[in-house]
């Protein structure tokens, strides 16, 4: 009987999902914060700049989708990534749409602007963290476990 162990390795699945709950977290948070700030403004709140009604309505909408793909993250890392994949690519394309109305002298403010730039960065981060989490979940299912095994 020869014993035989794999090189040792940080628990995968234990940091894994810590940091997908994290992840899931600050979907949630933000998806929060833009639903409520959304609302207020659409109930007639000033907040500082001239509004693109437009693109106000598409960020509260997205405010709930953020929230649920943040629900999505918290539960199954592969649907997270596919919802982030998703908000991501449609931030990319409204954030192209605003960015040629902007530089072509529509009403778009250039607050507008950083708004949904800010709001594709972070969904790329999402998507890029859940992504390297779901690489690193895969190689982790990969690695033969820590225990002897019985060799013939």
């Amino acid at each position: 009987m020869v014993a035989t162990f794999s090189e040792p390795e940080l628990n995968p699945p234990r940091y894994v999902k810590i940091l997908q709950r994290v992840l899931a977290l600050v979907a949630l948070v933000f998806g929060l914060i833009t639903v409520i700030a959304g609302t207020r403004v659409m109930a007639g709140a000033d907040p500082g700049y001239v509004v693109y009604q437009p693109l106000l309505i598409y960020n509260t909408a997205m405010g709930v989708a953020y929230l649920v793909a943040g629900v999505m993250a918290w539960r199954s890392l592969a649907r997270g990534k596919a919802a982030a994949a998703v908000i991501l690519a449609l931030n990319v394309l409204v954030l192209c749409a605003i960015g040629y109305g902007y530089v072509t002298g529509s009403a778009v403010a250039a607050d507008s602007l950083r708004a949904m730039t800010f709001r594709t960065v972070v969904w790329l981060v999402l998507f890029a963290g859940l992504t390297w989490l779901s690489h690193r979940h895969d190689l982790s299912a990969s690695i033969p476990s820590n225990t002897p095994s019985d060799a013939a």
